[in-house]
């Protein structure tokens, strides 16, 4: 088990569960290309392509810095084609980019909308379609996408609708690439968390402090996607897992290191009540 020479190309990486994933894959020596679009500090949220550049450096790993709007499928092309001059090929996607707004219909404007479903839906197929020729050489390739299962009897469809209609069309857009390319030996599976996840989002939009400590730290969901991503993508495709079902059936049963206050009573992340 080991992506030691791999190239992992991640979206949203700067930060965050895209960072962790990075930092998992860059302890076996693989090579990360961090395509994000935070170039300077931001008052509100940690991290650069810079500083992330480094911190993947630091835990063994190779990167590669890109300036990355996935909204432009111009940034994107650039991006992978910088991948592939840099480590010579593309061996696995990680659609991690995302932007969050809660709230119903009328409260959700079209600016809304529309960043959504475009870091969203659109920037993973776009991601994955540019990467695409590059999976098709490589010897285990992967898609995977930070996205739920789909539970429709989950209240937040009713309650977030846009943000819903984001997050699950991004899985479908994988299950449909792992019927797409099953027969080229190329995996997509989707990945989401248990738990809350203690990321920037969390802190600013979902709860603040108080959502923080009841909270896994990103660790888990880059331990998972670990896995995954080193699994056979021949046979280990199609799914949407859940990050603590993923290290169950690798043997884990104490994830207590991974509570940010041990002890205190985690909440279960949005989609996953239906």
């Amino acid at each position: 088990m080991s992506l030691r020479g791999k190239t992992l190309f991640i979206s949203g990486a700067s930060r965050g569960i895209g960072l962790a994933i990075g930092l998992r894959a860059a302890r076996d020596g693989a090579n990360v290309v961090i395509a994000a679009k935070t170039v300077e500090p931001h008052p509100k949220l940690p991290g650069t392509i810079h500083t992330a550049a480094a911190e993947i450096e630091a835990a063994g790993g190779k990167a590669l810095a890109v300036q990355c709007d996935v909204r432009s499928e111009d940034d994107i092309r650039r991006a992978v084609a910088a991948a592939v001059e840099r480590f010579g090929g593309i061996d696995a996607v990680v659609n991690n980019a995302s932007a969050i707004r809660l709230g119903g219909t009328a409260e959700i404007d079209a600016k809304a909308f529309d960043l959504m479903t475009a870091i969203g839906p659109r920037a993973t197929y776009l991601v994955t379609r540019a990467a695409l020729p590059h999976l098709e050489k490589a010897a285990n390739a992967h898609v995977l996408t930070l996205s739920p299962p789909i539970a429709l009897a989950s209240r937040w469809v009713g309650a977030a609708p846009a943000y819903t209609f984001k997050k699950y069309g991004m899985t479908l857009l994988t299950l449909a690439f792992a019927a797409e390319f099953r027969a080229r030996g190329i995996a997509a599976n989707a990945l989401w968390p248990r738990t809350s996840i203690a990321t920037a989002a969390v802190q600013n939009l979902l709860g603040g402090e108080a959502m923080m400590r009841a909270s896994r730290t990103p660790a888990i969901v880059a331990d998972a996607a670990y896995l995954i991503l080193d699994a056979d993508a021949r046979s280990c495709t199609g799914n949407a897992f859940i990050d603590e079902d993923v290290l169950r059936s690798h043997g884990v049963s104490d994830f207590e290191g991974y509570a940010v206050a041990p002890g205190t009573p985690l909440g279960e992340d949005i989609f996953l009540d239906g």
